[in-house]
């Protein structure tokens, strides 16, 4: 009579097996939310979640380079095309290069 209530004490929750799917689930969701915050660190991120106004440039001085602005609560992509492809949107082509001085003077360069 003592192993049947054994039996009947150990058969419980603990026997799904489905309750293994749902704890991997829960570890990969920890798992993906920290490497999302690793990256936003690792990449120096961190002003996308800021409430000030930024300006990021991708690829600076390079054909496929982008101006990531954000404006209050919107963020705006512009990028450099060549002329000859039709405009969408915000588009701009490169008109030349700025450079800053050891003193802060920045000096434009038209190309």
């Amino acid at each position: 009579m003592r192993r049947n209530n054994r039996r009947r004490m150990s058969m419980g929750e603990d026997d799904d097996p489905m309750s293994v799917v749902s704890n991997l689930f829960d570890v990969a969701m920890v798992f993906a939310v920290a490497l999302m915050v690793a990256l936003v660190a690792r990449y120096n991120m961190t002003e996308i979640f800021s409430q000030e106004d930024y300006t990021m440039v991708k690829n600076p001085g390079k054909e496929n380079m982008e101006i990531i602005t954000k404006e209050g609560g919107k963020i705006n992509r512009y990028t450099a095309t060549d002329e000859s492809e039709p405009s969408e949107g915000k588009r701009g082509k490169k008109v030349g290069v700025a450079y800053q001085l050891e003193n802060g003077e920045i000096i434009y360069v038209p190309e």
